[in-house]
């Protein structure tokens, strides 16, 4: 069996479901948004030191597997493994245990983010996954997206943040002239 199957030469590509759509659509800008996402995740994940958020961080990409797949379904019922409340609260989780970790007053000041490989990574994973939410949302005005997917993506992009402040060497604040 080939990797390549020729059958998206013309611009069409196969959802989970079987059906053909533009490679181009919304949906297939969707996951694959989120695609991009698991990747920068992976690479920030190399440069981690910290055991439990290297831990997150896995979990996360193998929990983005599912938003991709739900994604990719055109009929989300048919997918196994959909998004669930208790992945949103769980992203709740970590989110407030980071803040309180860092002190949630400092949490919230702008920094020039990237004083490391692993925080400056985090900090574009950051950006990735809001264009991914984005895009979700674009989808969701054509199509039934899940509630619980939408909230998911909405948390990931604080709980890598909070992750990604937390994992700040030297904090470089943006001071505001007054």
């Amino acid at each position: 069996m080939k990797i390549y199957t020729k059958t998206g030469d013309k611009g069409k590509t196969s959802l989970y479901d079987g059906t053909r759509i533009d490679k181009n659509d919304i949906r297939v800008e969707s996951y694959g948004t989120v695609d991009e996402l698991n990747s920068v995740l992976g690479v920030a994940r190399q440069y981690c030191d910290d055991d439990r958020i290297r831990e997150i961080l896995f979990k996360i990409q193998r929990k983005l597997f599912n938003v991709g797949g739900e994604l990719a379904t055109k009929d989300a019922e048919k997918f196994p493994e959909k998004v669930t409340e208790q992945d949103v609260v769980w992203l709740e989780n970590i989110i407030d245990d980071y803040v309180d970790l860092m002190g949630r007053e400092e949490a919230f000041q702008f920094i020039i983010p990237g004083s490391n490989l692993f925080s400056a990574y985090m900090h574009v994973a950051r950006t990735v996954c809001r264009r991914a939410e984005r895009r979700v949302l674009s989808l969701s005005e054509k199509e039934q997206v899940s509630e619980d997917l939408m909230k998911f993506v909405n948390r990931l992009s604080d709980a890598i943040y909070s992750m990604a402040r937390y994992g700040e060497g030297e904090v470089n604040l943006v001071e505001f002239d007054k």
